[in-house]
């Protein structure tokens, strides 16, 4: 039986999102029905929208860091039932060797299950979205498609956790930007005792890799923007340091706050190619940087020389997370007051969800998170 619900829709040629009733059809065997209580705003979903563009195409429902309750399961969904409360993350194949080896973010198959340009990953090519009077939408954005009152999910790419609705609001962005920025520093670079770490950008990815940088051994974490408020705001989550890159060169800056060498973990979230390169100056002889900034069209171009120090520049999708266990890692630390994630949080109703966007790009709100 299918439900019909409120939805936000990014419509080709179009700025703002269009609020409108669509319909979202039943369950297939590997998937889940959820009611969405709250979905973060992604950088990535302002991305997406901007290239859905194509006039040919219709309508797609995006957002990815969805959290609701279970309502329905498919004949082969054993891992929830119905009344289960769930974070939905990003979707993986679970048969290629990365899934099958703990690294499911890195999954053969991620292009095609979360950001397919057709805006279906079924294998009959429907979307289980469509409007009231039947025509097709675009869905099954990173397995999910959650800005909407009722979402689809797959099996692989739900977690269940024991919350309140409140509480799934609050941890609804670990699906993806916060467990992309804490992966980074937890699962992929794991700073040492004693060393040094750069977050270069202090949006919602830069924050959640400075609140896991203090999780570690660092000494010294330094975050690098432009904007002061967002400075000020890293200082209270753990920062040791501060550099306005607008203002002061933060390679120099970096290389003296570290005591000369420069630091022995940077990680980059804002995917511009200048800072990018800033980010690979500032490393000590084999220093780590992980690139994490999205840019559909960037290049990354470093001199030879550089790589002769014995540096190591990686980039990480989702922050390497085995969702079945770093995402509950995440909510432990939450509920420990150890990664005070509601720092970052402002909550918008899906009516003002062009609102919320606007306040994320401008640096207003870290996270937007939409409320149903």
């Amino acid at each position: 039986m299918s439900v019909t619900t409120k939805a936000a829709l990014a419509v080709p040629g179009q700025d703002a999102y269009r609020i409108a009733d669509i319909t979202v059809g039943e369950p297939q065997d590997h998937e889940v029905l959820v009611r969405v209580v709250a979905a973060g705003l992604c950088h990535t979903d302002a991305l997406f929208k901007g290239a859905w563009q194509d006039p040919s195409l219709p309508p797609i429902v995006l957002g990815h860091e969805g959290a609701g309750v279970v309502e329905k399961v498919g004949a082969l969904v054993t891992s929830v039932k119905p009344g289960d409360r769930v974070l939905m993350t990003f979707n993986s194949c679970g048969e290629c060797d990365p899934c099958r080896t703990g690294h499911p973010a890195y999954c053969a198959r991620f292009s095609d299950l979360n950001t397919s340009p057709t805006g279906s990953a079924r294998t009959d090519g429907t979307s289980g979205l469509t409007t009231t009077d039947g025509k097709p939408l675009a869905g099954g954005f990173f397995g999910q498609s959650s800005l909407a009152g009722y979402a689809i999910a797959n099996d692989r790419n739900v977690v269940a956790v024991d919350a309140d609705e409140d509480e799934l609001a609050l941890l609804a962005p670990l699906g993806c930007g916060i467990q992309t920025g804490a992966g980074a520093i937890l699962n992929e670079l794991k700073p040492e005792p004693g060393s040094t770490v750069a977050v270069f950008g202090t949006g919602a990815v830069g924050m959640a890799s400075v609140l896991a940088a203090g999780l570690t051994g660092a000494s010294k974490i330094v975050a690098v923007d432009i904007v002061d408020s967002r400075l000020e705001l890293a200082r209270e989550l753990g920062a040791t340091h501060t550099v306005n890159s607008a203002t002061t060169d933060p390679v120099a800056a970096l290389r003296e706050i570290s005591g000369g060498p420069g630091v022995q973990v940077a990680v980059e979230t804002s995917g511009v190619p200048q800072v990018q390169v800033q980010a690979v100056d500032a490393l000590a002889t084999r220093g780590r940087l992980g690139l994490i900034g999205v840019r559909l069209d960037g290049h990354f171009d470093v001199l030879g020389t550089s790589l002769l120090r014995g540096i190591t520049v990686n980039g990480v999708i989702e922050g390497d997370s085995d969702i079945v266990t770093f995402l509950p890692a995440l909510v432990d630390y939450v509920r420990q007051g150890r990664f005070p994630l509601q720092r970052l949080i402002q909550e918008y109703p899906l009516k003002q969800i062009d609102q919320a966007a606007a306040d994320s790009k401008s640096g207003r709100t870290i996270k937007p998170v939409i409320r149903f």
